[in-house]
């Protein structure tokens, strides 16, 4: 039988741990997971752009609960256990009792409060945790809200930056008399202090706090020099202390932390214990690398394998967009000592190495970042650099004479120099398993080796490592700049609308520093689709930034002249219907009447000043735009279904033009095309659109991401439904996933291979919570999206006029 294992703590330690634990081929503990946290496993190091708008949550979660699942983990998050029985083996909480075999506390750190007057009013809290991350962007969204963050540490500093980035007025307190004192020099301090005022970050030094003021919550910061910081917010981030109350009422060996040996063992052999909570040879540890290998030591112990924790030299980089920084090792004066310093007042940079006896015990690089490992991998191993020492401050490349090529110095590196700080991986284990395993993408390194996947600052050695190792075959994650105006790409961009809330399309030039004044062709039809995706309520769609098909709602022929397409809902029409099309084609002496591929009719050669007439009296039969020039629905095919044909399952056509009129208007990044197929004879040819549906005996199988164009794709299936209504619910969740993540003018079937099919399926299929947040965020945007352009443009409501896009600055836009 398995034996029962409990980990109390959800955080990045025990994650970790279990995921070397789950390496194993046979599983040999039943495991159940304690959080006090209402969620799982999530990169606390990611909150503070979590918490700046660069990130959302869902992008820094480590373990979802798939993942649990996958490993069946009994979760029982948002439940503190509250005493451990050691002689009955049994842990308590409010669930009831638990018996373990093995336990494993990773109850982490909590933060420390300064014990001033006022610090228990409401407005005051700590920055740990995602509760807190919410509770700040609260208050960041009350106009004119002011912020003092006390502590100008790593934390404290990155907390800054979030809330400035956020709008709000931000106090920094620092006790010292320059920023990040454990971790950087003066001259560094001075550097990053002039930085973040030049962001608009006001800091105090040499503040010592006396008491917060305030009624009901806090108003305000005094300082014992009596300033007066007006603040509704006030953020500790002063620094944390070992949670060891559980292990301390349970009689283990606790002093600053829990005491354990080398094998992460108490002072009971069936309780281990990891993380921020340890203390390991009077030391405690507050950086994620020595974490993470208490974490494999725990999970070889558990095993029974031999494995023994080391101290380890760490290095410090701040997650502040646009500061590079870093700092390893001992970098105080001293007699014994000497030191390098290069300054570059124009460029802003800094850097200084301390050395005793010819070898690094210490560095601070400060706008020039790229030696940071290099540098840090001559102090962990002692390497006498007297043979380089007059090149020394100028980096690897230098060494030997010349400017070297930058990836020389890569290639340089031995097999044992660390790359991934956070995760403890070192050069050989990138590239050995870049060869054994045909990994071509940096997403595939991060999941086979962790490198890169916490804190992000090694991705670009990463990268230079996977160019070294693969040469042409490698897969750059580079991005490709959307166009020439700017060096940002689709996601960034995207991203950036998001976080910084801009809902014009000067702001996004103004803001995201285009280089050009309007914009070119590429940019603008893109910058107003994910305008109009993000802010559907705010946004007025800005026509002259369409190309010339969506500005006049009729297909351009290569003669000059017009099609106009009608929506025929789910393919079926009438005699009314046709009459009225009859009547137009006569009137306007139309040449062409083609049937589409889409089961709609299509009249050709329409000049463009009759237009308007033409939609006029398409109006009057009650026909729409068919939008057969959109990037958004085309049509929705469907066969007879069961209503008639013998093999019918279900009813195809009702379903199909109920999801046509549903989902009619939308706007996409590319072209949408749907069909319905009443049984699996697939005759409305359903498994080569971007979303199509199977209608079979026990309901409906929805398939997505085909192609039938330049490209020749059968479609992914996602999975089945039982009835309309989830399938409705699934086919617009899905679109509304491609919607908000996709690249402008990227069809279905790109993005989905880019994301990944099982992905998606996770997120529309499985997780139902956010399904419907994504079919909510659809039907709310068509609130604004289900209007007809042509009766709009028939009854002048549109006010928009027929203009090239050379006339504003830019050449013409062609389908």
């Amino acid at each position: 039988m398995k034996r029962k294992l409990v980990v109390i703590g959800a955080g990045m330690a025990s994650g970790r741990m279990l995921e070397h634990l789950f390496e194993a081929e046979e599983q040999a503990f039943d495991v159940t997971l304690f959080g006090a946290e209402p969620r799982g496993n999530y990169n606390r190091i990611m909150l503070s752009p979590v918490l700046a708008g660069e990130k959302t949550f869902e992008e820094i979660v480590t373990h979802d609960a798939h993942w649990y699942a996958a490993h069946d983990v009994t979760c029982r998050f948002g439940e503190t256990v509250t005493r451990i029985d050691r002689q009955s083996k049994v842990v308590f909480s409010k669930g009831g009792e638990t018996p373990y075999d093995k336990l494993v506390i990773a109850t982490g750190s909590a933060p420390f409060i300064i014990p001033v007057a006022g610090r228990d009013l409401p407005g005051v809290m700590a920055f740990r945790d995602l509760d807190d991350v919410n509770a700040m962007v609260a208050a960041a969204e009350r106009p004119g809200a002011r912020a003092v963050v006390i502590g100008g540490g790593l934390l404290g500093l990155e907390a800054a930056a979030a809330l400035r980035a956020r709008g709000m007025e931000v106090v920094v307190l620092h006790l010292m008399g320059h920023l990040m004192e454990r971790q950087l020099d003066p001259a560094a301090g001075y550097l990053l202090q002039k930085e973040l005022e030049g962001r608009g970050i006001k800091i105090h030094t040499k503040a010592q706090t006396k008491a917060i003021l305030g009624e009901d919550r806090a108003e305000a910061v005094l300082l014992e020099d009596g300033t007066v910081y007006p603040a509704d917010l006030v953020v500790m981030a002063v620094g944390i202390r070992p949670e060891t109350r559980i292990a301390v009422d349970a009689g283990l060996d606790v002093e600053r932390g829990i005491v354990v040996n080398d094998q992460m063992v108490s002072s009971d052999p069936d309780i281990l214990a990891i993380g921020e909570c340890v203390e390991h040879e009077r030391i405690c540890y507050g950086l994620v690398a020595p974490l993470y290998d208490m974490a494999r030591v725990a999970a070889r112990t558990l095993r029974g394998m031999p494995a023994a924790f080391r101290p380890v030299e760490t290095a410090t980089q701040l997650k502040v967009t646009g500061v590079n920084l870093y700092s390893a090792g001992d970098f105080a004066d001293g007699e014994d000592r000497e030191e390098i310093v290069l300054r570059d007042a124009s460029a802003g940079i800094y850097k200084r190495l301390v050395l005793k006896d010819d070898r690094i015990l210490g560095a601070v690089l400060y706008g020039d970042t790229a030696d940071g490992a290099w540098f840090f991998d001559l102090l962990k191993k002692g390497t006498d650099v007297s043979q380089m020492r007059e090149t020394l401050i100028f980096g690897q490349a230098y060494q030997g004479g010349g400017e070297a090529d930058p990836m020389a110095a890569v290639a340089a590196l031995p097999d044992d120099a660390e790359i991934c700080g956070c995760n403890g991986v070192c050069k050989g284990k990138i590239v050995s398993t870049i060869r054994e395993k045909g990994l071509t993408a940096l997403d595939d390194v991060r999941a086979h080796t962790k490198a890169s996947s916490s804190c992000g600052t090694c991705t670009g050695l990463v990268e230079q490592l996977m160019k070294l190792t693969l040469g042409d075959a490698y897969n750059p994650t580079t991005v490709q700049p959307m166009c020439g105006c700017t060096d940002l790409g689709h996601d960034d961009v995207r991203r950036l609308i998001r976080a910084k809330k801009l809902k014009t399309i000067p702001a996004v030039m103004q803001e995201l520093e285009w280089k050009t004044s309007c914009g070119c062709a590429k940019c603008r039809p893109a910058l107003n689709y994910y305008l109009v995706c993000d802010w559907p309520d705010e946004y007025a769609d800005d026509y002259q930034s369409r190309f010339i098909n969506e500005r006049v709602h009729a297909n351009i022929q290569k003669d000059g002249t017009y099609s106009v397409v009608p929506r025929m809902w789910g393919g079926v029409t009438s005699a009314r219907e046709l009459r009225a099309i009859a009547d137009v084609v006569d009137k306007f002496n139309i040449p062409t009447v083609k049937v589409t591929g889409g089961q709609r009719i299509d009249m050709l050669g329409i000049r463009k000043e009759d237009l308007p007439a033409v939609w006029a009296e398409l109006g009057k039969a009650g026909f729409v735009s068919g939008h057969a020039y959109a990037k958004g629905l085309r049509t929705v095919k469907t066969c007879v279904g069961s209503d008639w044909c013998r093999f019918g399952t279900q009813d195809s056509t009702g379903l199909g033009i109920r999801i046509e009129k549903f989902m009619w208007g939308s706007w996409t990044p590319a072209k949408v095309k749907m069909a319905v197929s009443g049984c699996p004879r697939n005759c409305a040819e359903a498994t080569c659109k971007d979303v199509g549906v199977i209608c079979v005996d026990s309901g409906f199988e929805i398939h997505f991401a085909g192609a039938a164009g330049l490209d020749i794709k059968g479609t992914e299936k996602l999975g089945l439904v039982t009835s309309e209504d989830e399938a409705l619910e699934v086919i617009v969740a899905l679109v509304q996933m491609y919607r908000e993540q996709a690249r402008y003018l990227e069809r279905i079937y790109k993005w989905a291979k880019r994301v990944g099919y099982d992905e998606i399926r996770r997120q529309v299929l499985a997780d139902k919570a956010r399904r419907k947040e994504y079919f909510d965020r659809f039907v709310f945007s068509q609130k604004f999206a289900q209007v007809d352009p042509w009766s709009e443009r028939v009854s002048g409501r549109d006010k928009h006029e027929f203009k090239p896009m050379a006339a504003i600055g830019f050449p013409q836009a062609a389908e």
